[in-house]
């Protein structure tokens, strides 16, 4: 499969990176974007799950399976399921699922130090637990690399792809969607961000179809509402770097994009 690099996705060439040099917030997904997919952390994450499925509901593993994909695409993530159709006790779930091995993830200087470049305010925000996120970002080395964590708890346990949720994180850290860029390795998890004015970068392995867990994680790479898609983040993220430093130099700083109507209100789709 053709890399899918900064270089490499028309028409998103380098040149066009000077569009970040209005962000002044960065919001980073965690869990196979600020890590590879590679690393198969996630992968000890979804076993634990199944494991709670099918004890939570006396059922085999196949069922459990069943049961945990089926949460997990329509709802955004097995507990929000769970908790809707079976009352679990979200602490609980959290605790179990996140008691992983993290020391597949390995330091990542080159993207810390991009990261670090980065001019304004940076942001994690997940849908795991604050708990797994600092583990995770100790074991890349990004210790004081992010303003803040935003996890499940913080959005009342209501995943990402809900507007609501988006609402809630630019609200608690005064963020102004259309002076803010997300990265994310889900493409249903930009069309809100996109929405309300956010530029958006879409995190993807080599080999994309060969590595995505389903094919409707698949789905949404090519639509509007993704900006920018890259599988070396390390670099991309470099590139951005370079591109904002260059602009501001420059002195030229492109005009903000603002969403068609309430920037506030994520339910307003806006395509460029």
């Amino acid at each position: 499969m053709k890399s899918l690099t900064a270089e490499a996705v028309a028409p998103h060439k380098p040149r066009d990176l000077k569009v970040f040099a209005n962000v002044e917030a960065w919001i980073f997904d965690l869990d196979n974007t600020l890590y590879p997919r590679s690393t198969d952390l996630f992968r000890q994450v979804d076993e634990r799950i199944r494991a709670y499925v099918r004890k939570l509901l006396n059922v085999d593993e196949n069922e459990a399976e069943r049961i945990q994909k089926s949460f997990y695409r329509q709802h955004g993530t097995t507990l929000r399921g769970l908790m809707l159709n079976h009352a679990v006790d979200p602490d609980e779930f959290l605790t179990f699922v996140h008691d992983i091995d993290h020391t597949a993830v390995q330091p990542n200087p080159a993207l810390g130090a991009a990261i670090l470049r980065l001019p304004g305010r940076k942001y994690i925000f997940t849908n795991g637990s604050r708990q797994h996120a600092e583990k995770v970002a100790e074991r890349l080395g990004f210790t004081e690399h992010f303003e803040d964590i935003f996890d499940i708890v913080a959005a009342d346990l209501v995943p990402k792809p809900e507007p609501e949720t988006y609402d809630r994180f630019v609200r608690r850290f005064g963020v102004e969607p259309e002076r803010a860029a997300m990265f994310e390795d889900l493409a249903r998890n930009l069309v809100v961000p996109k929405s309300v004015g956010m530029t958006t970068v879409l995190v993807v392995p080599p080999g994309t179809r060969e590595v995505f867990h389903a094919e409707w994680e698949f789905e949404g790479r090519d639509d509007d509402h993704v900006d920018f898609v890259t599988d070396d983040l390390s670099r991309f993220v470099a590139q951005i770097a370079d591109a904002v430093g260059s602009a501001a130099a420059s002195g030229v700083v492109p005009p903000v994009a603002r969403p068609a109507g309430n920037a506030r209100h994520p339910r307003q789709h806006r395509r460029r």
